[in-house]
């Protein structure tokens, strides 16, 4: 019998707003596009959707804008199940957005503001300590202020709280302040980004893998894409082969890969296993479009669970 997983996410909450279209316009035009989409996004978030369609209790601790987003993202999450009682309304910014122009090859131009995102502060983590204190597993990214995220590493590191952390997007970092983590979690652009190594072969995110483990993490996941991931820790390498998929849209496939490697985890599941699965639920994800809208539920993720690895 698995274990029950409580997740906190401390991170970015965003709302994508997706115009396609078959022109840019000039400087001064105005033209029609040809549809829009608006989903709630946001690398938190999502991992944070995604652990609760994994069936875990999940709670979310972030900062939205006063405005037509705000509220929308707290209903989007409590519709869901979510914990959002530390998702707080900043006044005077706006909620993290992402305006999204796509174009007839598919081709975007993205521009994200992270508005409150970037308000959200270790005061507010403090807060959130009662909480936090619950959980099994603390998940953090890197849309909101590097200094938010040192002060929740240090928080799960004294309560002894299971640490998660995803460096993305990729920026400079005090590795002495991630000191402890128990899992970082980059995907090989992030890796190169974050260590000036290449990372195009099993051979080179060993390296890469290497270097971040003596900077004094405990375990490095390098997720690959379609050529799996690979686990790294003092006890040695392990390469997690992938599940294929026919793929329509990778969006969100690292925020679905995440969220689900928290909660097998939480319930009791081996390393390896644990990996196993969500490298099943982040390909699975890229099977319809979208972001949070592409995951899967856990029902839906055991069905196919078992008919892949049937006989093995």
């Amino acid at each position: 019998m698995l274990g029950e997983s409580f997740i906190t996410v401390v991170g970015s909450a965003n709302v994508d707003l997706t115009t396609f279209h078959d022109a840019f316009p000039k400087p001064g035009e105005t033209i029609f596009g040809k549809s829009f989409d608006l989903g709630f996004g946001g690398k938190g978030a999502n991992q944070a959707v995604a652990a609760r369609l994994c069936g875990a209790k999940v709670a979310m601790v972030a900062k939205v804008g006063k405005d037509l987003f705000g509220p929308a993202t707290i209903k989007n999450f409590e519709s869901l199940g979510i914990d959002a009682s530390h998702v707080s309304m900043a006044e005077n910014v706006s909620s993290g957005v992402a305006p999204i122009f796509v174009d007839p090859e598919g081709q975007n131009r993205i521009f994200v503001v992270k508005g409150a995102n970037d308000l959200l502060s270790p005061e507010d983590v403090d807060t959130a300590g009662p909480l936090l204190r619950k959980a099994n597993a603390i998940v953090l990214q890197f849309e909101i202020p590097l200094r938010t995220v040192y002060h929740t590493v240090q928080f799960a590191k004294n309560k002894g709280i299971r640490c998660i952390v995803n460096p993305a997007p990729a920026q400079a970092v005090d590795f002495e302040q991630l000191r402890g983590v128990d899992y970082f979690i980059p995907n090989e652009t992030e890796a190169e980004a974050l260590t000036g190594m290449p990372v195009h072969t099993a051979g080179d995110a060993k390296d890469c893998a290497r270097y971040l483990l003596e900077q004094g993490v405990q375990r490095v996941i390098i997720t690959r894409g379609e050529r799996g991931c690979l686990l790294a820790s003092e006890e040695g390498n392990e390469l997690v082969p992938p599940f294929k998929a026919e793929s329509l849209d990778t969006t969100g496939a690292g925020d679905a890969f995440i969220g689900s490697f928290a909660v097998f985890l939480g319930e009791g599941l081996s390393e390896i296993e644990a990996l196993r699965r969500a490298s099943l639920y982040a390909a699975l994800s890229t099977t319809k479009v979208g972001t949070q809208k592409s995951f899967w539920s856990r029902a839906e993720f055991e069905k196919e669970w078992q008919k892949r690895c049937a006989g093995l």
